[in-house]
């Protein structure tokens, strides 16, 4: 088996799809209609609205903490970090842990996305 899709439930569809409009592109994943984006190897991202009065994402909290995803180079990653902040998103800097570049970012409602590149050899551990 493989995973097949991730459902995230924003705060609002509006706010959430300029930001992950811009995101997604840079990473591989291609519109396949509104508010559902795939990678072109059968593995998809779906948005929807969370229900009014429910809890937000908590980080630490019990769920999902993070969705990774694993660049080809250290230079993908930082042109990743470059696109987002001239799309006007508050982006943190570039982490290094050795010979591995990691880009941690957060959507509109704190959900935390992490784009990383591992040198052969490196295995990849959060």
């Amino acid at each position: 088996m493989r995973i097949d899709h991730i459902t995230l439930l924003v705060t609002s569809l509006d706010a959430s799809m300029r930001y992950y409009d811009t995101l997604l592109p840079l990473i591989g994943f291609t519109k396949q209609r509104d508010h559902v984006w795939t990678d072109g190897d059968g593995f998809y991202l779906q948005f929807n609205e969370a229900r009014p009065g429910t809890s937000p994402y908590e980080r630490y909290g019990a769920g999902m903490n993070h969705v990774g995803f694993a660049a080809r180079s250290a230079d993908e990653v930082a042109s990743i970090r470059t696109a987002m902040q001239q799309a006007g998103f508050e982006v943190p800097d570039l982490q290094h842990f050795g010979d591995v570049t990691a880009l941690f970012m957060r959507d509109p409602d704190g959900i935390r996305f992490e784009v990383t590149y591992f040198p052969p050899g490196v295995a990849p551990v959060d």
